[in-house]
């Protein structure tokens, strides 16, 4: 986690309600200044490991954290590298996103539970069109005149300097839907301060009324949306019901495995 941890906390105290197959090991931040982490391993008595991307970053000479550069990239693959071996003890099966944001190739080591603010199930000539990070999700649902949104869990996948790979894994779960709020705004309305923005994102983010309101519902979105289908599938997953063959989803329901393109959780 590298922020609030609400969604963590969400899937501790869903854990202690349910007879949950799974343990949790270790609670891991890269943002130990500006996190929960702490916090929420002292009150659900959980080991801690933090290790500040920031501090490692501005050790190998660089005072921005990004992947823009070679240099950025080859100091990513040095963090998680390092990450490996501080975690190796853990034993750890598979590990839970739970607003983790550095993207690492950690994911490539055991499977990698991810919550995504948009619905990954919709898609256009065969690509995924409710990618990329924050309230990108919501915004491109409100542009493209949907009239609702979902939260979906997915296995993060590597990257290979993209990003928008770790979003193309399997679709475990989605949340139910939830309408959107466009406030005193119109879709027409909210797609023309779309078409006349700059080429060029400004520094600090667009601060318009649809970034407001994408940001607003985005927001809504987690409680409506990750609260409900994270914890779910977390715990369907650790209990086995889940397989990958050939490329394929399937989910073990009472009458045997189905092969599905993802579960609805309610």
């Amino acid at each position: 986690m590298s922020g609030s941890g609400t969604n963590a906390e969400k899937i501790l105290d869903f854990r202690k309600k349910t007879s949950a197959k799974w343990l949790p090991a270790v609670i891991i931040t890269d943002n130990p200044e500006r996190s929960r982490a702490a916090e929420i391993a002292k009150a659900y008595a959980l080991p801690l490991l933090e290790f500040s991307i920031r501090e490692f970053y501005l050790r190998h000479g660089e005072d921005k954290i990004s992947l823009a550069s070679e240099n950025g990239r080859r100091i990513r693959e040095l963090w998680t590298e390092a990450l490996r071996e501080k975690i190796v003890h853990f034993n750890i099966d598979f590990g839970i996103l739970a607003g983790f944001m550095p993207l690492s190739n950690i994911t490539g080591d055991f499977p990698c539970l991810n919550v995504h603010p948009g619905d990954l199930t919709v898609e256009r000539n065969g690509q995924r069109q409710f990618v990329g990070l924050h309230a990108v999700p919501t915004e491109l649902a409100i542009i493209n005149d949907f009239k609702t949104i979902r939260s979906s869990v997915i296995i993060a996948q590597p990257y290979t300097g993209q990003g928008g790979e770790m979003d193309s894994g399997p679709i475990l779960g989605i949340s139910p839907e939830l309408e959107l709020d466009l406030q005193t705004f119109n879709h027409a309305q909210l797609l023309e301060i779309y078409n006349n923005r700059p080429a060029r994102k400004p520094v600090g983010g667009w601060k318009d009324a649809l970034s407001k309101i994408a940001a607003a519902n985005q927001e809504r979105l987690k409680e409506k949306g990750d609260w409900i289908v994270f914890p779910q599938v977390v715990n369907d997953f650790a209990a086995g019901k889940f397989a990958i063959e050939n490329g394929d989803l399937y989910f073990q329901k009472e009458s045997g495995w189905e092969k599905v393109k993802t579960i609805e959780y309610k």
